[in-house]
């Protein structure tokens, strides 16, 4: 689990720190699937699949955890912006996972076009 509360910034205008709310601290950010073979059988590429599938699913809740009380009256801007800033994260991490399994599947049909 990665915790953006370490990442403190300069003050926000209203004075407070980019910093997760203490409830969205307790949100884990799911781990990537396992690689794929740089040579993947169909086989490789459909168990892929699954744990990408999965790790989507999990990256969801994630994202749901840590948006619950975005709209509360109680977090500072800097609480926002540490919300806004671990979504954005978790996007882009949800991307690269994406994007390797897209690069794995050029790879199969590949080494089909070879065959």
């Amino acid at each position: 689990m990665i915790s953006m509360s370490s990442m403190a910034q300069d003050p926000m205008e209203d004075g407070s720190r980019v910093i997760l709310p203490i409830a969205s601290q307790s949100c884990v950010l799911p781990s990537a699937p396992p690689p794929i073979p740089d040579s993947p059988s169909k086989d490789d590429l459909l168990m892929a699949q699954k744990g990408v599938k999965g790790f989507q699913a999990d990256m969801e809740v994630y994202r749901a955890c840590i948006n619950h009380d975005v709209l509360s009256d109680e977090l500072s801007d800097g609480n926002r912006q540490a919300i806004t800033n671990a979504h954005n994260y978790s996007v882009e991490m949800e991307e690269r996972v994406a994007g390797m399994f897209n690069e794995a599947v050029r790879a199969y049909k590949a080494g089909l076009a070879k065959d």
